[in-house]
């Protein structure tokens, strides 16, 4: 890690220049010595706004609205914005927050093998109380600003400084060179850790596109090219945009950068585009800024054969391409995706859901691959650039589940009764306990190729292999039947035995017992 720096000597802290610095009412602050981010998030809601972060809240509320769960079910929404500041090159982080939630976070760098420091801010009820956390903070970024190693420093809020009103607006806009961004992240405003990547992902194409406007920026790297690009929103697997630069390239248009980018000065060529695909739909602050930019946004990708036709259509609208160039990449590509699909069908009922954002767009190749999907769950909101995705694949009979729960998702398990379950690892648990082959969304599935003729039978072999192997789930179910559930749960020297005397002796009692009760209730009469 980063130096740690922790200095509560100043019972009143100050500028630099003698001024007083930030001091939040105390009535205000959420006390971690008190309970903190175990308060409940109506109260962290409550602290947040009363200490001055109603507005930044009130965004979030707009761009990501909540669900039927008021926290997330997955990991903390942290965990997104972390991740896309550890891929990016010549960029620290640092994390303001409760010790164990900073410990937890930094498992994402060891995870994603970031191999660099996460700088952490500690802080106490003092500190919160008088303002010397964001002295801290400041402290801790004017000593990391080297413009020999960073291009960026991300500070990131997470519950209690949230709550507690730290002001990381007020933090220098650029030390030494080095350009300083401060985003807030509480698990109580911002519902999953994909949409998190859209905040951090959101304020740099925010700084990137005022320095643009301001005057000359670095250009990116390998931008030799005239060719207009297509800006790819939201992360991909590495061979989709290869595919994707192929399927542009009859319209005269090329792959841009893709967003959330890997360094800084690609930002400046993702907003220098023709259009912005949202492969992804959830990134709302980044569309914000793409059209602050006046660039257009195209919803859905190009995945299977209806998907890639449309697909191109829209795009070819948009940058202004003739006909003839989007028949022509039509008549380039469609038979080849229709080719692979019809070579590698999918035979099953499935049912899906997720919290990576591309779970429609999976739902389309296994429609087209031939699956018989009932159920799409995704943790994330519905928006108008997914609604290319819902239409369609409503039109086929699926359900949409946006926001869904994991309840719902197990509800559509148990409902459905699918040959394949793919989903996240509860859904996937309770799928292998009932003895029906289920495949985890992020690892097995949303980490293969999905657009062009890459995509389509990519799904294929991995969907397949698994539902066959319903026979060996029910010979594991069958030798394992009735053991380590209930009762029999635990670890035991000799077999358990069911003392059935015992049983009906306690089943006497309690019926004993529902009678006395079910008198003492009844009414007296006059």
């Amino acid at each position: 890690m980063t130096e740690l720096i922790n200095t509560i000597d100043e019972s009143v802290s100050r500028e630099p220049g003698g001024e007083a610095a930030p001091v939040y009412p105390g009535e205000d602050v959420v006390d971690s010595s008190a309970g903190g981010c175990h308060g409940g998030a109506a109260e962290m809601r409550r602290a947040a706004e009363a200490a001055g972060k109603s507005g930044i809240l009130d965004q979030y509320a707009k761009d990501y609205p909540q669900g039927p769960h008021d926290q997330p079910q997955s990991m903390c929404p942290a965990f997104g914005s972390l991740r896309v500041g550890l891929r990016m090159k010549r960029t620290a982080t640092i994390l303001s927050g409760s010790a164990c939630c900073v410990y937890g976070l930094t498992f994402t760098s060891h995870f994603y093998g970031a191999k660099r420091s996460v700088g952490y801010v500690p802080f106490n009820s003092e500190t919160l109380v008088t303002g010397k956390l964001f002295e801290d903070i400041k402290e801790a970024v004017e000593q990391t600003a080297d413009p020999e190693k960073y291009d960026a420093i991300v500070v990131t809020n997470l519950c209690v400084p949230t709550a507690s009103g730290v002001p990381l607006r007020l933090l220098p806009k650029n030390i030494n060179g080095v350009r300083i961004i401060g985003i807030d992240v509480p698990g109580f405003g911002v519902p999953t850790h994909a949409e998190a990547k859209d905040i951090l992902a959101g304020a740099m194409l925010n700084y990137a596109r005022l320095e643009a406007e301001e005057g000359p920026v670095q250009r990116p790297a390998n931008d030799a090219s005239d060719v207009p690009r297509v800006t790819l929103l939201g992360e991909m697997f590495p061979a989709d945009p290869i595919g994707i630069d192929q399927m542009l390239k009859p319209l005269g248009l090329a792959a841009g950068a893709v967003a959330p980018t890997r360094e800084w000065r690609e930002l400046y060529g993702a907003l220098d585009c023709a259009a912005v695909a949202a492969i992804h739909p959830f990134y709302a602050a980044s569309v914000r800024e793409f059209e602050a930019a006046g660039r257009p946004v195209i919803g859905s990708a190009p995945v299977g054969v209806d998907g890639t036709a449309a697909w191109l259509d829209a795009i070819g609208a948009a940058c202004g391409v003739d006909r003839s160039n989007i028949d022509a990449a039509k008549n380039a590509f469609l038979p080849a995706i229709a080719g692979a699909l019809g070579a590698a069908p999918v035979k099953g009922r499935v049912t899906l859901s997720g919290y990576e954002g591309s779970e429609l767009l999976v739902a389309r190749l296994l429609v087209e691959s031939g699956a018989d999907l009932r159920y799409v769950g995704t943790a994330c909101p519905r928006t108008k650039w997914s609604d290319p995705d819902r239409e369609w694949l409503e039109a086929k009979g699926v359900h949409i589940q946006y926001r869904a729960s994991l309840e719902q998702d197990l509800a559509a398990f148990e409902e459905f009764k699918p040959d394949l379950a793919i989903g996240t690892t509860p859904v996937v648990q309770k799928a292998k306990e009932s003895a029906t082959p289920a495949l985890y969304f992020t690892n097995l599935i949303s980490a293969r190729p999905l657009m062009g003729p890459a995509g389509a039978g990519s799904l294929a072999q991995v969907v397949n292999a698994a539902i066959a192997g319903k026979a060996r789930f029910d010979q594991m179910r069958a030798f394992f039947e009735d053991v380590g559930e209930g009762d029999k749960s635990g670890v035991w020297e000799d077999t358990p035995v069911v003392n059935t005397a015992f049983r009906n002796k306690q089943r006497r009692k309690l019926d004993i017992k529902a009678k006395r009760d079910a008198n003492l209730e009844a009414p007296v009469g006059c």
